[in-house]
């Protein structure tokens, strides 16, 4: 009974207020063209400093949820995906819109990000306390091979090369350990600076390796970064609601794979989508349709994007280990409010964590009527800012956003320096997400690793403490199928392609 007043709690007039101010605002962010939902709750963490713990986590939840759905909008009507979830919508969404159905496939858009949304939260609901309880039993040891196994993760989850994920999440790990270290005090790679004694802040760094290479490309590009669509009919409910009904196992499907990829720290949006538009081809009776307009792959791709924002949700409660790139700067903005993730957001935390997941369905259910507004009035306005209004507009609350955490100008330096770093990097392949999750990662591999070692020193076997408990082995079979699963399906690859040339 605790827990459905706690959830009530969220629907209090000012907890409504920001969830629908925070959906509005994601869906609008999203929308714009490589403008990703990680970039959304990142500019906007500054705006939930002074609220309740509660109060911020229901509008970054809102603007996340919004941002992903927001995604499909100009994935669909002018194949640019407006998020990097939104990938796979292209694929079907654009070919609707070309032949006259592109607010069919926006009403589709966002019945289907209702329904996975509303899966993620349910899912968050159920099985994150289960997970709590797990947690509980998880020492220092436990903790550095789990931050192992999101590193692994992610370099092997990450596109294109495995090697470059691997070096993306070395040069994160690296600027973890600027500043003084988690254990001992030492000061490390501040070269004479204090301003670098506090390390790289992780909300800065996010801003820059994810906003900056975007504001750069926008500026290099002469061409209008958009075409107004054509006008289009409206909503079209009741064909989107019989269209859902036919695909509803391709939905529920998609939807879990959208969780379950979810859970996997760092793997994100964009995979989940992908994975579940492969899936929803393999089994589709109508797959030779699937890239020319075909409804279920707009229906499998954003059910599955938006069931990643309550499974992502899972590992940053109960593990501290951010699910998606958004979970990170969300995590980020819990910790610079004094609030820890962890097994005792479901034991001293109850009421934040509770009143959260109330939050996240209401945000979730919102999306319709906001979403279908936004969709069917200002989708036109949306697109046609200018860049000249576009970029210095986002430039100047990238740079607000930083300075305002800690109020420290060298944070917008950092922000700056790391955004040009990391525009360099991903013209050679080296994603944000690998650095990222490296930076957030690396203290907490740190801590483990340093406790771990001082407790088996003073017992008297180190590698007994290391790899003598049953919850790191399992943890370290995890790091090894995920390393070793990558190179298998690489080689085998490379194999069946001689087999063929040798035919």
């Amino acid at each position: 009974m605790d827990t459905l007043s706690f959830m009530a709690a969220a629907l209090s007039p000012v907890n409504l207020m920001l969830a629908v101010v925070g959906v509005a605002a994601g869906i609008i962010i999203g929308a714009l063209p490589g403008l990703s939902a990680t970039m959304a709750v990142a500019v906007l963490v500054p705006v939930t400093f002074g609220m309740s713990p509660e109060a911020a986590l229901i509008m970054l939840g809102a603007i996340y949820t919004g941002a992903i759905y927001g995604g499909s909008y100009a994935a669909i009507l002018v194949n640019t995906p407006g998020t990097p979830s939104a990938i796979a919508t292209t694929f079907d969404g654009f070919p609707m819109a070309k032949r006259g159905d592109g607010d069919l496939a926006v009403t589709l858009s966002t019945l289907s990000s209702m329904v996975g949304g509303l899966m993620g939260a349910l899912a968050l609901l159920s099985l994150a306390p289960l997970l709590a309880q797990i947690a509980l039993k998880f020492g220092p040891v436990e903790y550095f091979w789990l931050a192992i196994f999101g590193l692994t993760l992610i370099s092997a989850l990450s596109e294109g090369s495995t090697l470059k994920g691997f070096i993306g999440a070395g040069l994160g790990l690296l600027l973890s350990t600027v500043g003084v270290s988690v254990i001992g005090a030492d000061i490390r790679y501040a070269f004479g600076s204090q301003f670098l004694l506090g390390g790289v802040e992780t909300i800065s760094a996010l801003i820059g390796l994810y906003c900056v290479p975007v504001l750069i490309d926008l500026v290099a590009t002469p061409s209008a970064h958009l075409k107004p669509p054509e006008k289009g009919r409206g909503i079209r409910l009741g064909e989107g609601l019989s269209l859902m009904w036919r695909g509803k196992f391709n939905a529920l499907r998609s939807a879990v794979i959208g969780t379950a990829v979810a859970i996997l720290p760092g793997a994100g949006g964009s995979i989940a989508s992908l994975v579940s538009y492969s899936e929803a081809r393999r089994t589709s009776k109508r797959s030779d349709n699937f890239g020319k307009g075909e409804p279920d792959g707009v229906i499998a791709t954003e059910t599955a994007n938006n069931a990643t924002v309550g499974g992502g949700f899972i590992p940053t409660f109960v593990l501290g280990i951010p699910g998606t790139p958004p979970d990170a700067v969300i995590l980020g903005a819990l910790l610079v409010q004094g609030f820890r993730t962890g097994p005792e957001m479901f034991t001293t935390n109850v009421s934040v964590t509770y009143t959260f997941i109330g939050g996240l369905f209401i945000a979730t259910l919102l999306m319709l009527p906001i979403g279908l507004l936004i969709g069917r009035y200002a989708f036109k306005s949306i697109v046609t800012i200018p860049k000249a209004l576009l970029v210095p507009s986002i430039a100047f609350m990238t740079i607000i956003g930083t300075y305002a955490i800690r109020n420290n100008p060298f944070d917008v330096v950092v922000m700056v320096v790391l955004g040009v770093v990391g525009w360099v990097l991903s013209r050679y392949g080296v994603k944000p997400s690998p650095i990222v999750l490296g930076l957030i990662l690396g203290p907490i591999a740190e801590q483990g690793f340093v406790q771990g070692y001082l407790m088996g020193n003073a017992s008297g076997s180190v590698m007994g403490a290391f790899f003598g408990r049953p919850l790191s082995l399992a943890i370290i079979a995890m790091v090894l199928l995920s390393v070793l699963f990558p190179l298998w399906r690489g080689w085998r690859h490379r194999s069946s392609k001689e087999t063929a040339h040798g035919h």
